[in-house]
């Protein structure tokens, strides 16, 4: 889609930058297992990619090659998120790719497929709801952050929670629910997507319009001071709190949050939110199972400070979106396989659709070879 070429022009060459960097330091410090430590893919290899791109817009079927037509529909997840339709030999198999929320500020709903006959459903969250305002845990969390006069750290991803926390919090700030805290935007790949979110008017929903139209969007507001250098990031060392940072990247397994981790961990009066999901094995689901120190650039810190969870900002449907977007189709999909979740959530969705919708369904299993006719 449109928002997804103009979000990789942002993505793959600030991902590969990051993948250089590390590998540098790596190299000088001696902290990498390989020798010499390299970046999974340069920046010129990102930029080799772009000559063979081409959107397409929501809606409209295209050819993918002979005999095998696809079609995309918004998924309200992230900027250009979409499903997707794949129409072969008769045959129509679908994917939720990553599903999103009905009701959040900035991007529209999740748009129903009509029909399918093979679906591949996610289920990150298939089996929890999130909460119900996470804008009131939110609000408490900056309250105390504020109180206890040290700094609050955000991990966020830059690309759709970024744009949410900004949104939110101009929200509680108008309405006198947080203090008004000096507030960073510690990523230069953030401030790109955040103009590049409020320049696709195809991808937003009411309330972004009316924010646009009467020009108080959050979004482009410069409430949060924007730190496009390694400079100006490094100067909030010197800073004393209260203070808010969001910063890359949203699981603390790379990006400008590190350095913030590494300097502030260790004082008590500092607090790290983190704002949604956690995969296993990343740094931030060490912080979120109440690690007591956390490896980072090879050194162990001692984590002294306040960690916080704010689940219900999470981009991902729930078990009841996704049941909903599930409802818009016409008919049941000959055979359902759940996909993308952990093994927990995925058996869990499985079962509420055999048990609530009466569907054909199962756990996909990697390697798994199914016919998609018979």
């Amino acid at each position: 889609t449109p928002g997804t070429r103009d979000l990789l022009r942002v993505m793959l060459p600030d991902a590969a930058f990051l993948q250089e960097e590390e590998a540098r330091q790596a190299n000088r410090k001696g902290w990498s297992r390989h020798h010499p430590a390299l970046p999974l893919y340069s920046r010129e290899d990102a930029e080799a990619v772009f000559r063979f791109l081409e959107s397409v817009p929501y809606g409209k079927p295209f050819p993918v090659t002979e005999g095998v037509t696809a079609r995309f529909r918004q998924a309200g997840h992230i900027l250009g998120a979409a499903t997707t339709e794949l129409g072969l030999d008769g045959i129509t198999l679908a994917y939720s790719g990553d599903l999103g929320r009905w009701d959040q500020p900035i991007l529209r709903d999740p748009e129903p497929i009509p029909e399918a006959d093979v679906l591949l459903v996610e289920s990150t969250y298939g089996n929890r709801t999130h909460a119900s305002d996470p804008q009131e845990v939110l609000a408490r969390i900056v309250r105390e952050a504020a109180g206890r006069g040290g700094a609050l750290l955000i991990p966020a991803f830059a690309v759709g929670r970024t744009q949410t926390l900004m949104w939110m919090l101009h929200e509680l700030e108008e309405a006198g629910r947080i203090p008004r805290l000096p507030c960073f935007l510690d990523s230069p790949m953030a401030s790109k997507v955040s103009e590049i979110t409020c320049r696709h008017a195809e991808e937003h929903d009411e309330s972004m319009r009316q924010a646009m139209a009467q020009g108080r969007c959050p979004i482009c507001s410069r409430r949060f001071e924007f730190l496009e250098t390694p400079e100006a990031s490094k100067s909030l060392n010197r800073r004393e709190g209260p203070f808010l940072v969001i910063a890359g990247s949203g699981m603390a397994t790379g990006g400008r949050i590190l350095h913030h981790l590494e300097q502030r961990l260790a004082d008590p009066r500092t607090t790290v939110l983190l704002a949604g999901f956690q995969a296993a094995g990343t740094r931030g689901r060490s912080l979120q199972e109440g690690a007591e120190f956390l490896k980072m650039h090879g050194r162990l810190i001692p984590v002294k400070a306040r960690v916080e969870l704010l689940d219900g900002l999470s981009a991902h449907a729930d078990r009841e979106g996704i049941l909903r977007w599930l409802s818009g189709f016409r008919r049941p999909p000959g055979r359902t396989y759940v996909v993308h979740g952990e093994g927990e959530a995925a058996a869990a969705l499985a079962s509420s659709l055999r048990g609530r919708l009466g569907w054909t369904v199962e756990v996909a299993r990697d390697e798994e070879i199914v016919p998609l006719a018979g």
